[in-house]
């Protein structure tokens, strides 16, 4: 079959919303010398992909990133206005205002130089034996710096009626465990010392050099006792549930008791803690104990000193981003400061700037519509669960139970945070960091004891993405991705369902995927499944890992995908897809959709699909990803899916001569 596309993709500079054409797709992008059965996101995409030069100071690029930059500017707006309102002393405007004012007052900033972080090296440097240095470290904590065990507050997996404390490993600089001993990696690690040589001289440590050197080797012994991310992502194996007591026997050599009460962790928090990873909890407890302590004080003090750099003179900053934007990310340029700025407010009063954003960017229309696809996708989901000829009447029946207690939550909390014990200075920038951290670590304990408030959402309105809660069993789509090419209430639905339903049914999909898919509908973790159901789904979820396994981005043929580490994700883009496609017809009642712009109904979902994929990523940081991120790349987000797909293959009449034409025997299909 041919498709006839627009002829004119005349070049820009950026890519830009759907919506000026009547399928509401953007198709100034096409390569009409690649075929859609060969390379869907390159036809769709291609005259973009051939022309666009992404700005210095990003290591990737695209249409997620053109919402987050239309974000960053409204956020901006707000922030601005903020600090030049003069707005009352206690008020959400005044602390936005005053936080961000604190971070553009360069001047200060610089004359200022490394000194607002001398006062937390000499606390490390004063801590005389392990018990000091662990309150140390217990108040880095609190503050949000540093950590070697990771706390946070969560529902119990196996008691979603109540809140716990879990700790999880950490204490490395670098991205992941494997960077500290894979041969792909030993440039990074030699670039990685010498950084760590540089910001210990700039923040005025002693022998920088050895500091550097011991760093790296603690690091190196934290990260041999490391899960790796693979193990890290299974449910059953990161959960285990210890008394405070069991906690301390299965690591005694660790000085617990100063550590929590620098932490701040009200009485009772630790009677019951989640330990993620053991036996990382028991090794590094030993190194705490037989490492010298001064090698422990140099790891705290480059830690902090890391951990704070964002808030120091300009010195300290470009050294920061020397190694983690251009050594790690491949990134030319730091980022304007009033974008920096801008990241510090969001992170620390989210939600006050995100009331300011929806009144003013959040139409009440655009989540009317939005309840209406998610209620067609979750219907298309029943549908498929009803039809599914793999799995058995007893786990069917359980997973429609699971379906129907799904909670979706659109645009933006019925209920906002309260800062008001928050305390902001205009002209103490490190301090109002330090004092954001020390805040949204008590507002995590404080949920201990309380009941599960399924009110709170863990993303901002003005954040572009999505995501499922297994524990919580719900959906939750901020406001920002609430726009084209993702979500346009103007245009046709093929368009909409092909980006926003994709993303609903992808997120959706989580709730079914080799993880999400171990929790009931009530978010505990319980084996509801017949054995031969799990055994048939592990068959082809094993199948689909298997064909990532085989996957390179574009460009780099050497470096391949991790199947076992993406497949969560993988899986939700293969359910995502396949339930927007069925949620497209019980939109469009079967009736067959009218051609428009020389592309089917179907055509166009797909089309609308490979758009919301449209990105290019610099080598550096792609290979970066493929260590650690649990997506796969974009443009195989956007193939290896459809691939699978009986309707992509019908759609665009592909046949075994085409590139992405699979066998249908080997097509994956799950959900």
């Amino acid at each position: 079959m041919t498709i006839s596309s627009p002829a004119d993709t005349a070049q820009q500079s950026e890519p830009t919303p759907s919506g000026s054409t009547p399928s509401g797709l953007d198709l100034r992008w096409i390569d009409s010398a690649v075929r859609p059965q060969d390379d869907l996101f390159t036809h769709v995409n291609g005259a973009w992909l051939r022309t666009y030069e992404i700005p210095d100071d990003r290591s990737q690029d695209g249409a997620f990133r053109v919402l987050r930059d239309r974000a960053e500017d409204d956020v901006r707006a707000i922030v601005e206005r903020a600090a030049a309102a003069g707005a009352a002393p206690g008020t959400d405007a005044r602390r936005i205002g005053d936080l961000y004012a604190s971070f553009m007052e360069v001047d200060r900033v610089e004359r200022l130089g490394v000194e607002p972080l001398r006062p937390l090296l000499d606390e490390v440097s004063a801590a005389t034996d392990r018990a000091a240095l662990a309150s140390v470290l217990g108040l880095r904590q609190r503050q949000g710096r540093v950590s070697l065990f990771g706390a946070f507050v969560s529902t119990d997996a196996k008691d979603s009626t109540r809140y716990l404390v879990h700790l999880s490993q950490s204490g490395l600089g670098l991205p992941d465990e494997s960077y500290y001993r894979e041969e792909a990696s030993a440039e990074i690690r030699t670039a990685y010392v010498e950084h760590l040589e540089k910001l210990a001289g700039l923040v005025g440590l002693a022998d920088p050099a050895r500091v550097a050197a011991s760093v790296m080797e603690l690091e190196t012994a934290l990260a041999a006792e490391s899960w790796d991310r693979v193990t890290n992502r299974d449910a059953e194996k990161t959960y285990t549930l210890m008394t405070l007591a069991e906690l301390r026997e299965l690591a005694p050599a660790f000085d617990w008791e100063p550590w929590l009460a620098a932490l701040g962790a009200p009485a009772g928090s630790f009677d019951e803690v989640v330990v993620r990873q053991p036996s990382f909890v028991a090794a590094a407890a030993t190194l705490w104990a037989e490492r010298p302590l001064e090698q422990w004080q140099a790891w705290l003090a480059i830690r902090t000193a890391s951990a704070c750099a964002d808030y120091l003179s300009a010195a300290v900053v470009e050294e920061d981003f020397a190694f983690y934007g251009r050594t790690l990310s491949g990134t030319p340029s730091l980022r304007d400061r009033w974008k920096r700025g801008v990241g510090l407010v969001e992170g620390a009063l989210g939600e006050a700037v995100g009331r300011l954003y929806v009144e003013r960017h959040f139409p009440a229309s655009s989540k009317e519509r939005m309840v209406t696809l998610v209620e067609n996708l979750v219907e298309a989901y029943r549908q498929s669960i009803s039809s599914l000829d793999w799995m058995g009447p007893e786990t069917r029946e359980r997973a429609l139970a699971k379906l129907a207690r799904f909670t979706p939550k659109i645009g933006y909390p019925d209920v906002w945070k309260d800062y008001s014990a928050l305390d902001v200075r205009a002209d103490d920038l490190l301090g109002n960091v330090l004092r954001a951290g020390a805040w949204q670590t008590d507002f995590e304990f404080a949920k201990i004891g309380k009941p599960v408030d399924h009110d709170e959402w863990l993303m901002t309105p003005q954040t572009v993405n999505a995501y499922y809660h297994p524990r919580m069993n719900e959906i939750v789509f901020p406001a920002a991705i609430l726009q084209p090419p993702f979500f346009d209430p103007e245009a046709d639905d093929a368009a909409n369902y092909g980006g926003i339903g994709a993303v609903i049914g992808h997120e959706i999909g989580h709730g079914f995927d080799d993880q999400g898919s171990r929790y009931d509908g009530d978010g505990n973790l319980t084996d509801w499944w017949d054995e031969a159901d799990r055994a048939e789904f592990d068959r082809r979820s094993k199948a689909l890992i298997a064909q990532y396994d085989g996957l390179s981005p574009a460009g780099l043929p050497d470096h391949k995908v991790n199947g076992a580490l993406t497949v969560g994700e993988n899986i939700g883009d293969l359910g995502g897809l396949t339930i927007a496609l069925k949620a497209y017809r019980i939109a469009t009642a079967d009736a067959e959709p009218p051609v428009i712009d020389g592309l089917t109904g179907l055509q166009r979902v797909f089309f609308g699909w490979a758009q919301v994929w449209r990105a290019v990523t610099r080598d550096a940081e792609a290979i970066r990803r493929l260590a650690i991120d649990p997506h796969s790349p974009p443009d195989l987000r956007c193939n290896a899916v459809v691939t699978n797909l009986d309707a992509f293959h019908e759609a665009f009449e592909v046949t075994e001569s085409d590139a992405l034409f699979t066998d249908p025997a080997a097509r994956v299909r799950i959900w």
